[in-house]
């Protein structure tokens, strides 16, 4: 068995890239032990590279977080061969190459759900019952800001899975607070993140240098964590400053995945 943690020990999904590996990172830098959990080791072994060579402590685990069976095991090899998690930072995400609900099939619209939603909700399910016996613990979860302003640019399913989440968060705080649970939404707006390469339209490196960067989401949730337990940050919006014209992308999501014929 690994020798216990002495530090805060945190839980951080989709680690392997974007804010993930930053939150990762600068998590370990404020004296935290991290999990690092992705579907895929190479990344992950090399964000606990940059972690331990700086100094800070870093575990590995390639787990498939949308099998709830995977999910459950997780908690507890972290539980036995570390400590309690004091920290679950629900990272992971994913959308669709369809944005249009016209023209999403069942399959691309079930896997967003199940990656933005559905994990999140079993990895809190799993890590609840440590949280709320020893009255102290927090889950930050990234949602977005198009489950406050959906639309084409992240599509249907995205924001339907992030608005639902963002539900599910304001539920554990509205219902566990008075249990020592902090439950905390990060809302980014526009994150040059490598999901973006997955749109129709890639924005240009010229765009993405005015977006919202994956080191000030990773910053942000690092302050909501080490704000004392008393103080809990429950919506927090990390938005860029200068707003672009989406316009042009929104054209090109709302055509993609259409039949041949269907555009005027």
């Amino acid at each position: 068995m690994t020798a216990k943690s002495q530090g805060p020990i945190a839980v951080v999904t989709g680690a392997g890239s974007g804010m993930g590996s930053e939150t990762a990172k600068v998590l370990a830098a404020d004296g935290a032990t991290v999990v690092l959990v992705g579907r895929r080791l190479s990344p992950l072994a090399a964000v606990k590279h940059e972690i331990t060579a700086a100094g800070g402590t870093a575990h590995v685990r390639a787990v498939d977080i949308t099998d709830a069976t995977a999910a459950a095991t997780l908690v507890s090899w972290v539980e036995d061969h570390l400590g309690p998690i004091d920290v679950l930072v629900n990272n992971a995400g994913s959308s669709s190459p369809v944005q249009n609900p016209q023209y999403i099939d069942d399959d691309q619209w079930a896997g967003v759900i199940d990656v933005n939603l559905d994990a999140v909700f079993r990895l809190t399910r799993a890590v609840l019952p440590s949280m709320l016996v020893r009255e102290t613990g927090t889950i930050v979860t990234v949602s977005s800001l198009a489950a406050v302003t959906p639309n084409l640019l992240g599509g249907a399913a995205y924001g339907a899975a992030k608005a639902a989440v963002r539900n599910f968060m304001t539920f554990l705080h509205t219902t566990f607070r008075n249990q020592g649970l902090r439950a905390i939404t990060i809302l980014p707006g526009e994150t040059d993140t490598p999901i973006l390469d997955n749109r129709a339209q890639p924005p240009s490196a010229e765009l993405r240098a005015n977006m919202v960067q994956p080191v000030d989401v990773a910053r942000t949730i690092a302050l909501a964590v080490a704000l004392p337990q008393r103080v809990v940050l429950q919506e927090i919006v990390v938005a860029p400053t200068r707003q672009r014209d989406v316009a042009a992308d929104l054209e090109i999501s709302r055509w993609t995945g259409a039949p041949a014929g269907a555009r005027p």
